[in-house]
């Protein structure tokens, strides 16, 4: 009987399995280039005009308006030359350079140690501190231009990149904190507790635990709050009047006339200031997604 069983079992596996209908290697194809769809579109929206930028650059401006789509007659590095050479393009990205490290620096500082007083504080006290904060990401930027000059006038902050490092700080500081909240809260409180029985004190559980495990979190931020600040012209602009303080977007404004704007030139100006951008991203986008993403499925 069993000698039969077993001769019947090898007689089933080669029995053909038919195939869920409509399910072969083509429409799967189909699905997944329709699934793709939406990202190609987005990814063509974004490359598109950047890509028109780029070749732009290395236009002048009768060929730009003649054929602002094509490639360029003559691959000229002229406007960046003189980006460099006439317009002192080297001093705007050195102040950049300054200004958004500075801050980010400070941002990551301020708000990281914020974040662990938040988790380690009382839940009533924490949540007060953590709602307040939050409380600021609401506020558009633009209702507190007026009280934030009036303020920094009196401090005689105004034309000095210390006054722009402050406000660039106390803006962003509240997103700081709200991501760091979240991923130090998924944190294993087993290694806290662990390291308090041992003797650690806040100040070494803060460096020497929860500072490493959070650095995919922190690099998150820096990358969010560098592309913000770097980007930044609303604070220059109502802050810095001396043309030796200027940011590479305020600088960029000065190519604009009234009558007469040289594109080419500011084009070649968001390829130079977009570059820092691009190689922090490319370097960084591992622990960005990793930093978005971790915390999320604690439950």
């Amino acid at each position: 009987m069993e000698k039969n069983l077993a001769k019947n079992d090898k007689s089933f596996k080669n029995v053909p399995v038919d195939e869920p209908i409509g399910i072969n290697g083509t429409d799967r194809l189909i699905d997944k280039v329709l699934r793709h769809i939406p990202l190609i579109i987005f990814s063509l929206l974004i490359i598109g005009p950047l890509t028109l930028v780029f070749f732009a650059s290395f236009k002048d401006l009768r060929q730009l308006y003649l054929d602002p789509l094509g490639l360029p007659a003559k691959w000229d590095f002229v406007n960046y030359v003189t980006l460099f050479a006439n317009e002192n393009m080297l001093l705007y990205f050195k102040n950049s350079v300054f200004v958004t490290f500075t801050s980010v620096f400070f941002i990551l500082f301020f708000g990281s140690m914020i974040s662990y007083a938040i988790i380690r504080l009382p839940r009533w006290v924490g949540g007060l501190i953590f709602g307040f904060l939050v409380v600021g990401m609401m506020i558009p930027a633009q209702v507190n231009m007026i009280p934030i000059y009036v303020l920094f006038a009196k401090l005689n902050l105004l034309n000095k990149h210390l006054g722009l490092i402050i406000v660039t700080i106390s803006a962003l500081l509240p997103i700081c904190v709200f991501i760091l909240t979240g991923f130090m809260r998924a944190l294993p409180k087993g290694l806290i507790e662990a390291a308090m029985i041992d003797g650690a004190s806040h100040w070494q559980i803060y460096t020497r635990i929860v500072l490493p495990l959070s650095l995919p979190a922190m690099s998150s931020v820096a990358i969010f709050c560098f592309v913000i600040s770097w980007n930044d012209l609303l604070y220059p602009l109502l802050f810095i009047k001396s043309a030796g303080l200027k940011t590479i977007p305020l600088a960029l404004l000065q190519f604009q006339g009234q009558y007469l704007t040289n594109y080419p030139m500011i084009f070649a100006g968001v390829v130079v200031a977009s570059l820092p951008m691009i190689v922090i991203y490319v370097f960084l986008q591992r622990y960005f997604i990793a930093g978005m993403t971790a915390g999320s499925m604690k439950g």
